[in-house]
């Protein structure tokens, strides 16, 4: 009776174990992806490494006046990536480094890319009071997107991620945040953004 006993919840461990495995496998999304809705979704693209040249990229303004990467030369810029201004963690993110620019002398750029319209970027800046981090959409050529590997396949949204760039066009801090629903983690961005600036 004993050795049945034993026998059964070392069947049923066994079990309890392979279901977790395979519920955490289900849960983290793979290389090249992240998780949207609870659900892996692919990354378009490949994300450039770190310690090399960043990729020049061509967004819009609210004017919908082309911006480039290589406009800020010789500046270390923090470009803060989101899926839409028009949503709760998106907007928070960017009201955050609106507010923490301040910290920082003027040789340090904080940049919002999201896919969003010019319009309603606009329109958000103008309701959040942001105006001090550059809010620039990649509306119009996906050119961020492509360059950076971070559109979400078939949702035409970009992964929530902090990018670095420093002083000489090196991309020196990235965090892809694996989840679009979470925050990237704030303090870490801030710290390696003083620590590259200073440098």
């Amino acid at each position: 009776m004993n050795k049945a006993i034993l026998t059964t919840a070392l069947l049923l461990g066994t079990f309890l174990t392979q279901t977790l495995i395979q519920a955490q496998a289900q849960a983290a999304p793979e290389q090249g992806s992240v998780l949207l809705g609870g659900s892996a979704t692919k990354l378009v693209g490949v994300q450039p490494e770190l310690d090399n040249k960043a990729p020049d990229f061509k967004v819009v303004d609210e004017k919908f006046t082309p911006v480039s990467l290589s406009d800020f030369k010789g500046k270390t810029v923090l470009i803060s990536a989101v899926p839409s201004l028009d949503t709760g963690v998106c907007a928070l993110q960017t009201k955050r480094f609106n507010k923490e620019v301040s910290g920082f002398d003027d040789k340090v750029v904080m940049l919002t890319i999201s896919e969003d319209l010019p319009f309603a970027q606009k329109r958000f800046c103008k309701v959040e009071n942001v105006d001090k981090i550059k809010v620039l959409s990649d509306s119009v050529w996906r050119n961020f997107a492509e360059e950076y590997g971070l559109l979400i396949e078939n949702r035409g949204l970009l992964a929530r991620s902090i990018l670095i760039v420093d002083a000489e066009g090196v991309l020196r801090y990235r965090e892809l945040v694996s989840d679009v629903s979470h925050h990237p983690d704030y303090e870490a961005a801030l710290k390696a953004l003083r620590q590259i600036s200073s440098n």
